[in-house]
């Protein structure tokens, strides 16, 4: 759960979600993620360094160049976790239509 906890405290941050969302159009550089933004580039560094110890990113070398990119793991982690939370979500509405479903018989059975 320390990792979950660590990879839902980075997507606090609403730069750091606009990183991930440009991310999710293909790899870009520090410099290239730090355009659309008012922040120097040791501060979106500092956002990278936490979406990356959080696992939600990588970055390969390419000569100078060290381009960043969504780490799949890290994202599947936290669709996981969500998908299961997706899955209770939809058997207790399940339930509560069941419920309805019976409450709704018993008011029409009433009024004949």
């Amino acid at each position: 759960m320390q990792e979950l906890d660590t990879k839902f405290a980075a997507l606090a941050d609403p730069t750091r979600r606009a990183i991930l969302a440009r991310l999710s159009q293909g790899e870009a550089t520090v410099n290239e993620l730090a355009r659309p933004f008012e922040m120097t580039q040791p501060a979106i560094s500092q956002h990278l360094k936490v979406l990356e110890d959080a696992g939600l990113i990588t970055q390969r070398v390419e000569g100078t160049r060290r381009p960043r990119r969504l780490a799949k793991q890290g994202i599947e982690a936290m669709d996981q976790w969500l998908g299961m939370l997706r899955t209770a979500f939809e058997k207790n509405y399940d339930r509560l239509d069941g419920v309805l479903a019976d409450i709704t018989k018993q008011k029409k059975g009433r009024k004949r």
